[in-house]
């Protein structure tokens, strides 16, 4: 066993720029002697593998010698973990937060059934003016795929991501799985952190359709495999009719051919769907959605906002 507390886990394609940033800001964590880095490269063509290992002889790094994507990435790092605890973070996310591991480490301790934890993410390119929030940690549904911590006890108890999913769905899966193992999932607002991400100008990006494809597969995806049988008809034509309401019938007639393929998509998969299916009772059901969804964007001035009301 490894004489560490906390692996960091990476994984990156050809955004070698935006890994070299997150690696300084983190270097502080990467010289504890509680933790060990991992990253996965998923068949980069940028000369990631080169300046890791000149400069980062100490990072244990694994390559895809060609693209196999996000979700089978983090299974080939999360297979190689032997620490108590794993954090997963995205190649162009960073701590804000000084001192993570401690407020990480004491709650996994003062909570035992807990999981996974989530942190406070901020998505902007650059960072906010104010850290301080009044939110405090809870239970929650899900947790974000690029920004959590995983005790790896409870990893072990369920199956390994679906890397079939490609991308998008992979921490849903998971926390479908943990409740029904009776384990939990909290939002963690003490760990604050930067996701160097223009949201808005995604739209823009040349693979905006792609990322609306695997984002709606990956939530039908989620219906049909946990979701008791009477509940999916209901939840498909609500997600159906909401994506056309709110994107295809405002003029973003891109969606319409990311639902046709990512219904093209949920047939194509429909044996792996029926092999891996892990449906939740209706009570099972009823309290999963009784918890409140996981908050994936903070920022400061919504907050304020809020507050003043």
């Amino acid at each position: 066993m490894s004489n560490h507390t906390f692996s960091i886990l990476i994984t990156t394609k050809n955004r070698l720029t935006d890994l070299v940033f997150t690696l300084e800001k983190i270097q502080h964590l990467l010289d504890s002697e509680e933790v060990v880095c991992l990253i996965c490269d998923d068949g980069s063509t940028d000369g990631t593998a080169y300046f890791i290992k000149k400069n980062y002889p100490k990072i244990q790094f694994i390559q895809n010698a060609t693209s196999k994507g996000l979700i089978y990435s983090r299974n080939r790092l999360l297979r190689l973990v032997q620490t108590d605890y794993a954090i997963s973070i995205d190649d162009d996310l960073h701590f804000i937060t000084e001192r993570p591991l401690e407020i990480i480490s004491d709650f996994f301790i003062q909570n035992p059934l807990a999981a996974v934890l989530s942190f406070r993410i901020f998505w902007n390119k650059m960072e906010p003016e104010t850290t301080a929030t009044s939110q405090k940690s809870m239970q929650v549904q899900n947790y974000a795929g690029g920004a959590h911590c995983f005790r790896m006890v409870a990893w072990h108890a369920i199956p390994e991501y679906p890397a079939w999913f490609v991308f998008y769905g992979e921490e849903n899966f998971a926390s479908y799985q943990l409740f029904k193992k009776h384990w939990e999932v909290h939002y963690l607002p003490e760990v604050l952190v930067h996701h160097r991400v223009d949201i808005k100008a995604r739209k823009q990006h040349k693979d905006y359709i792609e990322r609306q494809r695997r984002s709606l597969r990956a939530g039908w995806y989620l219906f049909f495999l946990f979701y008791p049988l009477k509940a999916i008809p209901r939840k498909m034509a609500y997600s159906l009719w909401m994506q056309f309401k709110l994107k295809v019938f405002q003029g973003d007639f891109k969606v319409l051919l990311a639902i046709v393929l990512a219904l093209l998509d949920l047939v194509w998969n429909t044996r792996k769907i029926i092999k891996n299916s892990n449906r939740l009772t209706n009570k099972e059901y009823e309290e999963y959605h009784q918890l409140p969804e996981n908050k994936l964007y903070w920022n400061p001035e919504n907050e304020f906002k809020n507050r003043a009301n």
